[in-house]
């Protein structure tokens, strides 16, 4: 799979070929959230595909005030692909947003960011590419209902296989009784899997739009999902996590239910996890490998990589676990590791270095971020704090390849591991205080605008709602 298009002439060859009537121009704000406006083909030329198409960068969440509005979306015609879920042809491209009163790729644009930090990265001497693989979880429901206000707030969500369900009584009065339990939906087949061929509509969906799909399967949790797609290079990887988030979505939509890639929707299981494989090359060699006799075959290039994004994480965690719902998945015990070490096989290290990889194949696989990362901006930031690691010969903690999640809190501390901030505050707080490794590529403005606008709108609302737990724990003290 991979590119339709190479050219704006070939571009409107493949809109030919497919009698695309409308091209959706789509951009991404930086809480990571997919924007479109669309144009009749017939609107669109060269000209504007060279020199872009104006929209109101006012109106999208921490971006211009109303006075600097004008904005110009640049197409990047190497991304088209038609809309599967449309009911007229319709191309969808990818754009970068440019900033008419600078002159430049505008600062907030979380994608035009992550073409900043390849350039970084050459720039650097370091690498010429660098390439991510990130794996997507989510959970497929039957249905959700949240309820938030003044003297409310809750929310229940159902799935057919959840447990809660053994003594429902259907419309059919029919219970098959086949579900995965807590923590046991770990490769069951049908009936027990009961998304089977959903995940296969998915899989082929997502061929339709240019993702090389390689697996898909039942995750751990209730209701819970994963299909794996080929790795690529830092922008193109986090174009693939849009676009597969956006079939999965819409592929479930389409039969009735609804997917979420939230951290920790279920009480007691395991959480949705972005686990980012990643390493960097130059000249088409692997930087990252040391030889047959390394541990984990790592170079120390990769293992001061890792170092790097170990020195920075509580402030990296403010973009690769984005949300206040992150933190409740980081818990030892749901393959959510928050203690920063790494470890060749164990998934209950923050770094796993995957088993029985060759020289090209040797890469490093960091298991803490999520999906309500903007996924630019998570790769960004892991990126630069890699680059710094290198830079400054940073040492990880580890190699450690024993359980980490029987570990007590105690025996954390003894030991001298770093762990994760324990909410999206202190990620947040350590980002303002450590940040000087992301300036080479994001500038003070966006910076100040990124925190201010979580601590806005996740951390504020978050910290001043009373929860049930709340109520059960404490209203009758």
């Amino acid at each position: 799979m991979g590119k339709f298009v190479n050219n704006t002439k070939e571009f409107f060859q493949f809109c030919e070929e497919n009698e695309v009537k409308f091209v959706d121009l789509r951009f991404t704000d930086i809480k990571g959230a997919w924007h479109h406006l669309t144009y009749m083909l017939s609107a669109v030329n060269e000209d504007n595909l060279e020199n872009g198409m104006p929209f109101d960068g006012s109106s999208i969440e921490a971006w211009q005030p109303i006075n600097k509005s004008d904005m110009i979306l640049k197409p990047d015609v190497e991304t088209a692909f038609l809309d599967p879920f449309t009911a007229d042809p319709t191309v969808v491209v990818f754009c970068d947003v440019f900033d008419i009163y600078k002159g430049e790729l505008y600062e907030k644009c979380p994608r035009s960011i992550a073409k900043k930090a390849l350039e970084y990265l050459n720039e650097s001497g370091i690498g010429d590419v660098a390439y991510f693989g990130p794996e997507n979880e989510f959970f497929i429901f039957d249905d959700v209902q949240i309820t938030t206000g003044i003297n409310e707030s809750g929310f229940r969500v159902d799935s057919y296989e959840g447990e809660w369900n053994d003594s429902t009584k259907y419309e059919d009065d029919y219970n098959i009784g086949h579900r995965p339990r807590t923590k046991g939906g770990y490769f069951p087949v049908q009936p027990t899997d009961s998304m089977v061929d959903l995940r296969a509509e998915m899989m082929q969906v997502l061929e339709q739009v240019g993702l090389e799909v390689t697996l898909a399967h039942h995750e751990v949790a209730q209701a819970q999902g994963e299909i794996g797609v080929k790795f690529g290079t830092l922008v193109e990887a986090a174009d693939n996590v849009q676009k597969l988030k956006y079939v999965i979505k819409m592929v479930a939509h389409l039969n009735g239910k609804t997917a979420t890639f939230m951290p920790k929707p279920l009480y007691g299981d395991n959480g949705n996890g972005m686990h980012t494989h990643q390493s960097i090359w130059k000249d088409g060699k692997n930087l990252f490998y040391g030889g047959e006799d390394t541990y984990g075959k790592l170079s120390d290039t990769a293992r001061h990589y890792i170092g790097g994004i170990f020195k920075h994480a509580k402030s990296v965690a403010a973009f690769t676990n984005a949300s206040t719902n992150s933190y409740k998945r980081l818990i030892p015990g749901f393959e959510a590791p928050s203690i920063l070490t790494y470890s060749s096989q164990n998934r209950s290290a923050s770094c796993r270095i995957p088993y029985g990889s060759g020289e090209k194949a040797v890469r490093t696989e960091f298991r803490f971020p999520d999906s309500t990362s903007c996924p630019y901006l998570a790769f960004t930031a892991m990126l630069l704090a890699g680059l710094d690691g290198i830079k400054n010969k940073y040492e990880p903690v580890g190699p450690m390849d024993e359980d980490l999640f029987e570990l007590t809190l105690d025996e954390i501390r003894e030991k001298g591991i770093p762990q994760l901030p324990h909410t999206l505050r202190e990620a947040l707080e350590a980002m303002i205080a450590d940040n000087d490794y992301l300036k080479p590529v994001m500038s003070d403005l966006f910076l100040d605008t990124y925190q201010a606008y979580k601590f806005e709108t996740q951390v504020f609302p978050d910290e001043a709602r009373p929860t049930a737990f709340e109520f059960q724990s404490t209203f009758s003290c």
